[in-house]
């Protein structure tokens, strides 16, 4: 279960916004909006802008992993220096092949793992506790809320975009 919901997830969410993104362009285009003012919108004055939340998107997919499997050190980093549509592509891409790098088998000791940050201050949560109450949740907001950046600023994007191929059956 940790493998698919913090690597296929996320990969799926991760593709989602790369969607939402292309529609974006495509809506500047039409409307002869410099892209960059979409990619530094922000829907309140102390809120990030789109940028910030697709790098943070990727951050939390990436670390999400490395820290649930013990492999932070393999983790990539990436500089927070993007400013272009091209440049934040590059990025969920590079992310979603490091997902794409975890096998099932690296998620065997993931529900135990102590897992703390930094800012946490010498405290930890155990792997299960740290992707349904930190991961999950955080992937979602920052996804959402580049969603919602982008939705307040005319473009095209619905719950389909967002939510992505569903696996129906008949």
């Amino acid at each position: 279960m940790y493998f698919q919901l913090s690597i296929t997830q996320a990969t799926k969410m991760l593709h989602n916004l790369q969607h939402i993104l292309d529609k974006s362009s495509a809506y500047a285009l039409s409307k002869k909006i410099d892209m960059s003012v979409l990619l530094n919108a922000r829907l309140a004055p102390d809120q990030f802008p789109l940028i910030r939340q697709v790098q943070i998107a990727c951050d939390t997919a990436k670390l999400g992993a490395a820290r649930l499997t013990n492999q932070v050190e393999h983790a990539p980093k990436h500089a927070d220096g993007e400013s272009t549509l091209e440049q934040l592509t590059q990025r969920i891409n590079d992310t979603v092949a490091y997902l794409a790098s975890f096998k099932e088998a690296d998620f065997a000791s993931a529900a135990t793992q102590h897992v703390s940050q930094p800012r946490w201050e010498g405290k930890y949560l155990t792997g299960e506790e740290f992707l349904m109450q930190h991961v999950l949740p955080n992937l979602y907001f920052h996804i959402t809320t580049a969603y919602a950046i982008l939705r307040h600023n005319g473009v095209d994007v619905g719950k389909k975009d967002y939510l992505g191929a569903m696996p129906y059956k008949v």
